[in-house]
């Protein structure tokens, strides 16, 4: 039987987080798991007027192509990926895995490879998004396999999405707003600093983000959501992070990282396990292995670690320090076809200084 509130889910994503108006090409972009709150999404962007169409991942299908194509495979650019993500005006994306980590045993040189050739259409992306040319959002349909990696049942794990997105309340766009207005706060204030610092447990790190704007994430690409970030000045970043939680990225896990940042660039990497992967993701191009975006988590409504980095980056009382590509919209001009975020907890005995001032302590924002 359908969850009726799949339908509340949908209505949240077509007009409140990418606002889809009428005549705009929009893809739904969905596993096959997914396909009941797909099927929501493409009700309700048709009633909108809009020309909605669904494109389905099969699941394996990554893993094959990792194993079997061939260096020239790896590194075609599909004229025809291109020129959706030049035409397409929304774009609505939920994850709904079978196993979340298929891609374990792939070749990391492999993974590596591929990604570095789909640069091309990640920059129109990235260029369309900051342009607000291409709506978009990305967000969770509850699979088993989801519930696991969180230590849930599915029905506590279903629970535990929709409260995230605070769809259980009455008016979640309501909700939404009144968080974006407290976020705005925050954000006119770190826009007047230039010097960011993080200290924790194995940590002293410090960037400069002078001239560079801070933005306030309210629902409108991440659902659920809940953070403020910038791209820091590119050759800015200096000192070292130990990141608190295990680090997901294209169906792999890597724990307990180390990295030491010279002038914006990391210069020393270490992991308990995968550490072959991450040094293999930090030297995929030029822009892999500096830093590509800055930002402290503000859902405190989300408190537990669940190995998805779209609910654990939010988790208020964390920072997390993405490698790789940067968000134009941030003045940041770092390109790289990765862009991977890791979480650092602050919520026991960390500091965030702006300009020399303490004003983030122990998981709690002090202004």
């Amino acid at each position: 039987m359908l969850d009726p509130r799949l339908a509340k889910f949908a209505d949240v994503l077509v007009n409140y987080c990418c606002k889809v108006k009428k005549d705009e090409l929009t893809l739904i972009n969905c596993s096959d798991l997914s396909t009941p709150l797909a099927m929501e999404v493409f009700r309700s962007a048709l009633k909108k007027g809009a020309h909605p169409y669904i494109k389905m991942g099969t699941s394996g299908a990554q893993e094959i192509f990792l194993k079997e194509a061939k260096p020239y495979q790896l590194q075609f650019v599909s004229p025809v990926a291109k020129m959706e993500m030049e035409t397409i005006d929304n774009l609505i994306a939920m994850r709904g895995p079978h196993n979340t980590m298929e891609l374990s045993n792939t070749d990391p040189k492999k993974a590596a490879m591929q990604r570095a050739a789909s640069r091309p259409i990640q920059e129109i992306f990235m260029k369309r998004s900051a342009e607000g040319k291409l709506k978009w959002v990305g967000t969770q349909y509850p699979t088993h396999a989801a519930a696991q990696d969180a230590g849930m049942s599915l029905s506590e794990y279903e629970d535990f999405v929709f409260e995230a997105c605070l769809l259980h309340k009455k008016d979640p766009v309501a909700e939404w707003k009144k968080i974006s207005r407290e976020q705005a706060k925050t954000v006119r204030w770190l826009n007047r600093k230039k010097e960011i610092r993080i200290i924790a447990k194995d940590t002293d790190i410090t960037f400069n983000v002078k001239g560079r704007k801070w933005i306030n994430c309210d629902g409108s690409n991440n659902f659920p959501d809940g953070e403020v970030f910038t791209g820091p000045v590119e050759n800015s970043a200096n000192g070292h992070i130990r990141y608190t939680f295990p680090a997901v990225y294209s169906g792999r896990m890597v724990e307990n990282i180390y990295l030491e940042f010279e002038n914006g660039k990391v210069v020393k990497s270490k992991a308990e396990k995968g550490e072959k992967f991450l040094k293999e993701m930090l030297k995929m191009d030029d822009g892999s292995s500096y830093v590509g975006e800055l930002a402290i988590g503000t859902n405190y409504g989300i408190k537990k670690f669940t190995k998805n980095i779209l609910f654990d980056e939010k988790i208020g009382g964390t920072c997390h320090i993405a490698v790789g590509a940067a968000y134009p919209e941030t003045g940041s001009k770092n390109v790289s076809a990765l862009h991977w975020d890791m979480i650092c907890d602050l919520r026991q005995q960390g500091e965030i200084h702006a300009d020399g001032k303490v004003f983030y302590k122990n998981g709690k924002f002090l202004i």
